[in-house]
């Protein structure tokens, strides 16, 4: 069941098959809205930043084309209460996932084994706050 107003999300992953099939795969099962996306760190940064009002949730991978998930993590630190910001990895080890936490993360996500609970954190959400339901 899709939420009647999907959260705007916005990918920074490098690999075009993986994000292709996330945005389908979500869009479907958990009725959110690509925004758009960026494959660098440089890229990812500057458009969570520059763009505060336009994005609810942020799904990033930590090894990007150029530069590191990590410092597009700390570009959004500083994001407004309702943003989620949440890690999808294939290094979601014990230190990955304390890092994260430091750094403000809503959760962190094994790409190989974790879709699952991907889908339901993104169902969860709902719309945000402050849009209306219904239209």
């Amino acid at each position: 069941m899709n939420p009647a107003v999907s959260s705007r999300t916005y990918i920074v992953e490098d690999n075009a098959t993986i994000r292709e099939n996330l945005v389908a795969t979500l869009e479907e099962l958990a009725g959110i809205q690509a925004v758009g996306f960026s494959e660098t760190e440089d890229e990812g940064s500057h458009w969570l930043t520059q763009n505060g009002q336009a994005w609810d949730l942020a799904i990033v991978d930590l090894f990007l084309r150029q530069g590191s998930g990590l410092r597009v993590l700390e570009a959004c630190r500083d994001r407004r209460p309702n943003q989620k910001v949440v890690v999808l990895t294939n290094y979601a080890t014990r230190d990955i996932r304390k890092r994260c936490a430091q750094l403000g993360v809503d959760a962190v996500f094994d790409k190989s084994n974790e879709i699952d609970a991907l889908i339901q954190f993104c169902t969860g959400l709902g719309p945000p706050p402050d849009t209306p339901v219904s239209q």
